[in-house]
């Protein structure tokens, strides 16, 4: 078995969060979560738990605003979530799911189409199978344009559903032995989780795949650019997931391959069960960012170690708080509340 060592023991969040006041993200777009500051993301946090427990105050946060959901690659929970999210602060949604239903049909460019729909709405979300699409967008568009996943590139609000479900199991999203495991070369959330927290520093990352699936050599650089962070790269899950804290399992995606026996010959490479997670920590979370196919029995949704219907939720609450914080409606109480933990 592998043993991983740390330096400094990392802050919690929670003693982190009001060091420093995090500037306005009014009018930002989030391409990235670069486009963010640490100071930022924590304000994120904050507010998604305060969403959590006063969804009645925060109804009507957004009253009046559209978001337009652009996704021009299949998403099930990405788009309702960015929707519902939308809903339940009180604003309303246009958008379409698919390209076919877009008039990219009719040779219109995604930059066109950007400075068209900002005309109708106050922020986007889009998704596109092309890595750079969001940037693009985000040039066009005269609003503020959220990335919901573009190409094999980065995937922000997924990393930042990642972030809180760490937050809520260890109170911190570092000093953790973190795995990743499974398609780490087109897996965009894998990318995204771990050059953001590079940034937090004090992470040990095991990167868990076959030869055919590594970790880009750009995400690698991130690591080693980091100072307290550092990696492993196994074939064997089993070798290793007695020492990790978390495990961020992927899909193969099929919808990455051009030759379909390559998928079939790697798409049950490693399958989580019941035997597998008998070997790790009786606390150790268990995150995926869903849809899974098979690489996580259904036997394992039962152990309390599953936290990835969890980063569902997650996911809907940290959406709430990035669209309204883009758009500068700030959520009501939420200051009161938070200068009050701050006095105790």
């Amino acid at each position: 078995m592998t043993t991983f060592t740390f330096g400094q023991k990392g802050e919690s969040l929670a003693s982190e969060a009001h060091n420093a006041p995090a500037p306005s993200m009014v009018g930002t777009s989030v391409i990235t979560l670069d486009d963010l500051s640490i100071e930022q993301i924590r304000e994120l946090l904050d507010k998604a738990r305060y969403i959590d427990t006063h969804r009645k105050e925060v109804a009507h946060t957004c009253d009046g605003r559209v978001l337009a959901t652009l996704f021009y690659e299949p998403s099930t929970r990405t788009r309702l979530s960015f929707e519902t999210a939308m809903l339940r602060l009180g604003g309303k949604v246009i958008g379409f799911a698919g390209a076919q239903l877009a008039s990219v049909t009719k040779g219109e460019s995604i930059s066109d189409t950007l400075k068209t729909v900002s005309n109708y709405v106050d922020v986007v979300a889009i998704r596109h199978p092309k890595e750079g699409a969001a940037l693009v967008a985000a040039d066009a568009a005269s609003v503020p344009v959220i990335n919901a996943g573009d190409g094999g590139h980065m995937h922000p609000t997924q990393t930042l559903a990642d972030l809180a479900t760490l937050r809520s199991r260890f109170g911190r999203v570092n000093h953790l032995t973190i795995g990743l495991c499974g398609d780490l070369t087109f897996g965009r959330t894998v990318h995204s989780l771990i050059e953001t927290l590079c940034r937090f520093g004090d992470v040990r990352f095991v990167l868990i795949s076959p030869k055919e699936l590594r970790t880009p050599q750009y995400v690698l650089n991130r690591i080693n650019a980091t100072e307290d962070c550092s990696y492993v790269e196994v074939s064997d899950l089993s070798e290793v997931i007695g020492d990790l804290d978390a495990l961020y399992m992927t899909r193969v995606q099929k919808e990455r391959f051009f030759n379909e026996d390559d998928y079939l010959r790697l798409r049950d490479t490693y399958i989580l069960d019941a035997a597998k997670l008998a070997l790790a920590k009786p606390d150790m979370a268990v995150l995926h960012p869903l849809p899974r196919v098979n690489e996580i029995a259904k036997e394992v949704d039962d152990d309390p170690r599953a936290a990835y219907f969890e980063q569902v939720r997650n996911g809907m609450l940290m959406r709430m708080a990035l669209e309204s914080s883009v758009l500068g409606d700030e959520l009501p109480g939420f200051a009161d509340h938070e200068n009050k933990e701050v006095m105790a």
